[in-house]
């Protein structure tokens, strides 16, 4: 019995440790959007049409500013962001949930100006965070549970045609940078 329950516990553990799967898939179009940002503290418009001109974008969706993962992930991605500069590719953070201030939630009208300390302090300057729509999280399919306003943890890799190489989804924070600097290092490598 107690093997058996040790089973169950491992196949119960390793369910819950699998990562889900965005539902864009691989070779989709990734839909076209803007949406306003913050770079250093200065507000901008992120518009995805005009990033791949650039070449390949790379956009990691996150649940809220201010909370434990979503600062853990954006400064793991500040780390490597020459890496992704390095590799042709524009990185962006993107988020519909509301950011923490002080254990709580903010406003939808203070999620802007909360971004651009997030921005500042996190990304450290070096890349853009931005707050997109409901009908952006919808459109990538990054509903986080039953919060249609906010979106969950999926990173996507955009090709310059704007075709999807990437699409990942995972709560723990930290394997979204090295799978979207790979599939942009690849990308690299085959334009070469």
């Amino acid at each position: 019995m107690k093997k058996f329950i040790a089973a169950a516990a491992f196949v119960a553990a390793a369910a819950i440790a699998a990562p889900a799967f965005a539902a864009l898939e691989t070779g989709a179009t990734a839909p076209e959007f803007s949406a306003k940002g913050m770079l250093g503290g200065n507000e901008f418009t992120f518009k995805l049409s005009e990033a791949l001109k650039k070449g390949p974008v790379v956009m990691y969706f996150f649940p809220a500013a201010f909370t434990k993962g979503c600062t853990i992930e954006t400064a793991a991605f500040a780390d490597k962001a020459e890496e992704f500069k390095a590799a042709g590719a524009t990185l962006i953070g993107l988020t519909a949930g509301a950011a923490m201030a002080d254990g709580k939630m903010v406003s939808a009208s203070e999620n802007l100006a909360r971004l651009g300390e997030f921005s500042k302090e996190h990304c450290r300057d070096k890349f853009p965070i931005a707050a997109v729509s409901g009908d952006t999280v919808k459109a990538y399919n990054v509903v986080l549970g039953q919060r249609p306003d906010w979106s969950d943890r999926t990173s996507y890799v955009i090709a310059p045609d704007g075709k999807i190489v990437l699409a990942y989804t995972d709560m723990q924070a930290l394997g979204h940078i090295d799978k979207t600097l790979e599939a942009v290092k690849a990308l690299k490598a085959a334009h070469h």
